[in-house]
């Protein structure tokens, strides 16, 4: 049997194999897109009026040598020593992280929404030295600091780096109209005073290149830490080499539907998330492409201006934030919206959504899959041959078996847990031996999802292994009834968790979210026996106005089975 059967249905122009990386390391690759494409605009802040100012490439380029600058001259890191980001998207966040893999520290993306509690938990764990950080939430930085090893702090704005004017407007709005920023109470840089450090040291001959001669593809470029949604978050050791291949590898399936003029993109989803990041962040950089830098998505109006007056030829998001998209009047009200595509990652995409996306859009969508151990990209829809439901095949230089429990390989067509060899693999999680060795075994990253594959080499996600349901012997998975509970015209979102039963296993608890406020459990179960086998069906209805989720949407099932335990013993 062909080991990778995928490659048959690979375009023309994507490689059956990876090709060699010619970049050493980050910062080479990041300087070199800088010179292709110096005078385009890089990236642009994105506001609910509007975009707001932008920054050329050759800015991004050399305003982030000063920042590197800062990081090894100024504040005295080292390489290897990690500096905590905590920010939403913003035009410094490129200008900061690209400056820090240039100064060769690592990187420790941080969720600036994580309560002053997991703010410790991460850097702590982490040990973090420095961290860059936005004024909104100074307030829990005062709060943590004093627990942690962080020696060093910079605090930016979101305005910074526009024009003066607007910076100084978007800013007065924020602190004095919103009342939206805290007092400041710690010792700090501001992010304007650093970068004045930085470029102060390279017009006096600093060099900035220099700090990169010691890197390499194995060097530690970032510690990404995973969702936490199914407990502890633990912090992904991504190297140089590991993303540098993940970046090549999704060129080489987008590669065809890139236009030679550049191409565009809105990005909604936050960029300290690893599918941003890659996606989004450098991919589009590599290219040579527009980025507008949404801060929040919430709520959706924030980006309809953005959405109606910009050209954008992509838009990635996940499943929660395609469909709520389309619960919008103003978004279903034009007839099409002139994407070239969208990419849906993060979490399962529900066909009922899909199918909906592009009969609204009249663009196509694609399916990918990954995680943040894999940098993130494992799999992604071939864009000439899609397959509804499908997550794709892997992507270049990627091998994937399907595996029981005892480790063998399934035959097609049978469920088996996904397990990934490919250089975008991490090498391990931070200071975590035993939880290293359980996911990493003989060089096989075992994810713990569920997936089947077909005789072409296309996956089917069946579920999370530890998200799998047993009732009375038999498997349910959460995915298949959430998708054809999605499918009922009066729902708005739901989520399906498995609770403890002394007779049958274990209860299906389903949780729903109304669009129609006559919407009954009785006809939740209805629609579920047109589709569904019926242990599958649910034994519970509970009916929220909202679920919890992560900050990209994600639901976490884990806070509901908590809930769904309470709800069946009331």
């Amino acid at each position: 049997m062909n080991a990778r059967p995928w490659t048959a249905v690979y375009h023309a122009q994507t490689a059956p194999d990876l090709p060699p990386r010619p970049h050493p390391h980050l910062p080479a690759l990041i300087r070199e897109s800088a010179s292709r494409f110096r005078s385009r605009e890089a990236c642009a802040l994105g506001l609910p009026n509007g975009v707001q100012g932008g920054l050329r490439f050759e800015e991004v380029d050399a305003l982030s040598d000063a920042f590197a600058v800062y990081l090894r001259d100024v504040a005295g890191f080292a390489q290897g020593d990690r500096v905590a980001i905590q920010m939403p998207n913003c035009l410094a966040y490129p200008v900061v992280v690209f400056g820090a893999l240039k100064a060769g520290v690592v990187i420790v993306n941080t969720n600036p929404l994580y309560t002053a509690p997991e703010m410790a938990k991460q850097f702590v764990d982490s040990g973090a030295t420095g961290l860059v950080t936005i004024d909104l939430f100074a307030d829990r930085v005062a709060e943590v600091l004093p627990v942690t090893t962080i020696r060093r702090v910079v605090v930016v704005t979101l305005s910074d780096l526009l024009p003066t004017v607007k910076r100084w407007l978007v800013w007065g709005v924020q602190k004095y109209v919103r009342r939206m920023i805290p007092a400041v109470t710690f010792p700090h840089d501001t992010f304007t005073h650093a970068m004045a450090q930085g470029q102060e040291r390279v017009a006096a001959g600093t060099d900035a290149t220099a700090y990169a001669r010691t890197l390499n593809h194995d060097s530690l470029a970032a510690l990404q830490y995973t969702g936490g949604t199914t407990g502890v978050a633990k912090g992904a050791m991504l190297t140089h080499g590991n993303l540098l291949a993940n970046i090549e590898q999704c060129l080489q399936v987008w590669r065809p539907w890139l236009l030679p003029a550049g191409d565009a993109i809105l990005t909604a989803l936050p960029l300290y998330h690893i599918f941003a990041f890659t996606a989004n962040l450098m991919l589009f950089w590599v290219i040579g492409g527009r980025n507008v830098l949404s801060p929040s998505p919430r709520p959706l109006s924030n980006l309809r201006v953005l959405l109606e007056r910009e050209r954008f030829t992509w838009f990635t998001g996940v499943n929660t934030l395609f469909a709520a998209l389309m619960h919008e009047p103003w978004f279903t009200a034009r007839r099409e919206w002139g994407f070239t595509g969208s990419v849906a990652g993060g979490m399962a995409l529900v066909p009922a959504v899909a199918d909906r996306w592009e009969q609204v859009t009249r663009t196509p969508i694609y399916q990918g899959y990954g995680l943040t151990e894999t940098s993130p990209v494992v799999t992604l829809l071939p864009f000439h041959r899609v397959k509804r439901g499908s997550i794709g095949v892997p992507v270049p230089g990627t091998d994937v078996r399907l595996v029981d429990d005892e480790g063998r390989d399934v035959p097609v067509g049978t469920p088996g847990e996904v397990v990934v060899r490919g250089p975008q693999v991490m090498q391990g999680y931070w200071e975590k031996p035993e939880e290293t060795a359980q996911a990493l075994r003989d060089r096989w990253f075992h994810t713990g999802d569920i997936a089947q594959m077909d005789d072409e080499g296309y996956f089917f996600i069946v579920d999370r292994k530890k998200d799998m349901i047993l009732v009375s012997g038999f498997n349910v998975y959460p995915n298949e009834v959430e998708a054809a509970i999605a499918s009922h015209p009066g729902v708005l979102d739901c989520a399906v968790v498995g609770v403890p039963d002394q007779d049958t296993g274990e209860w299906v608890v389903a949780y729903v979210v109304r669009k129609d406020a006559s919407l009954t459990d009785e006809d939740i179960r209805a629609h579920c026996r047109e589709t569904l086998t019926g242990y599958k069906v649910p034994k519970i209805v509970v009916f929220r106005d909202d679920l919890p989720k992560s900050n990209v949407g994600k639901v976490l099932r884990k806070d509901l089975r908590s809930d769904a335990i309470t709800v069946k013993d009331a």
